[in-house]
């Protein structure tokens, strides 16, 4: 069975601040973004909705493409939220 890496992005809302991350377990990973347990940006600003992500069949392929969207600037963001999720609907009951 091979591994699956994730990119993912989280927001506040509709519009808010955008979070990308990398994991290799991303149920797990959210839920961890939801309950308060990662320190730093995502608990101060209350970043706990999936909105998009992608999968990547190598850790350096998803480590590689999270550097990549870090560095776009938002409206890059949100197009790329906005054609895979046009109503920024909060996925995480779509992958558990």
């Amino acid at each position: 069975m091979s591994q699956q890496y994730y990119v993912y992005l989280l927001t506040t809302r509709n519009g808010g601040p955008l979070y990308c991350g990398v994991t290799n377990d991303l149920v797990r990973r959210v839920w961890e973004h939801r309950e308060g347990f990662v320190a730093g940006y995502t608990r101060k600003y209350n970043v706990k909705k999936l909105v998009w992500y992608e999968v990547h069949s190598s850790p350096i392929e998803a480590i590689t493409r999270e550097k990549q969207i870090k560095k776009w600037n938002r409206a890059w963001k949100v197009e790329m939220i906005d054609r895979f999720n046009p109503v920024w609907k909060d996925l995480f009951d779509d992958i558990v």
